[in-house]
């Protein structure tokens, strides 16, 4: 158990001047972009996974990574290297580090490729060897996105499933493994705990057991 002391300790400080650019270069960028299946801008997920981050303890880079943390997934077709380029000259190597750390399908020039099972079963078997400090915006991002998914399966049902280009079966399976591998690094960190339980409610929210849940990719062997 940590104690008060420490807590003291725990946090970034003061932001600097460079968060607030990030946030801007983070709303530029994702400006027309909605949450699925609503009118709800996406920056709201960015604000929210940078928020968790510096909640849970992490630096300035890892919220401004936070911030940042889809912006080569989601640059237009071949310009996901020249976004990391970008990224790594305005707001430094360890920031663009975890930027291309928490993408996935990029290939060497940081632009990204493949199906939806491909990304995510690659992302998920790099995971361990993924740095703590990814992990931890990595953790954040789940938490945010599975509290999300829980919400609006609760408030319109199961049919919301249908709205992702994943069966609701992949997502599981998805949700889950990130959640042991995050648990396998920072089995200690706060934000672990809060993965775990937002990943227990969204596989409640589905209506299975957690036994259920494949531990491989639905479909593959």
């Amino acid at each position: 158990m940590t104690t008060l002391e420490e807590r003291r300790e725990m946090g970034s400080g003061p932001l600097s001047e460079r968060y607030d650019e990030a946030l801007a270069y983070a709303s530029a960028h994702h400006r027309e972009q909605l949450r699925k299946g609503s009118r709800v801008p996406y920056l709201t997920h960015l604000m929210c996974v940078s928020a968790l981050v510096l909640e849970h303890g992490g630096s300035e880079d890892q919220a401004i990574a936070g911030l940042l943390h889809d912006a080569v997934e989601d640059a237009p077709a071949g310009t996901g290297g020249s976004v990391l380029v970008d990224i790594r000259s305005r707001f430094g190597d360890d920031v663009a580090d975890i930027v291309r750390a928490c993408s996935d399908g990029l290939d060497a020039d940081g632009n990204r490729s493949g199906t939806w099972a491909e990304r995510k079963l690659a992302y998920v078997e790099a995971l361990p060897g993924k740095p703590a400090e990814a992990l931890v915006v990595t953790a954040a991002d789940k938490t945010h996105n599975g509290l999300c998914i829980t919400a609006d399966v609760l408030r319109y049902g199961q049919d919301f499933w249908k709205t992702f280009n994943a069966s609701r079966e992949e997502l599981l399976w998805y949700y889950t493994s990130v959640e042991r591998a995050v648990t396998e690094r920072l089995r200690d960190h706060s934000i672990t705990a809060a993965l775990r339980r937002a990943v227990e409610e969204l596989v409640a929210a589905a209506g299975v057991d957690r036994a259920d849940v494949p531990l491989t990719m639905p479909g593959r062997t």
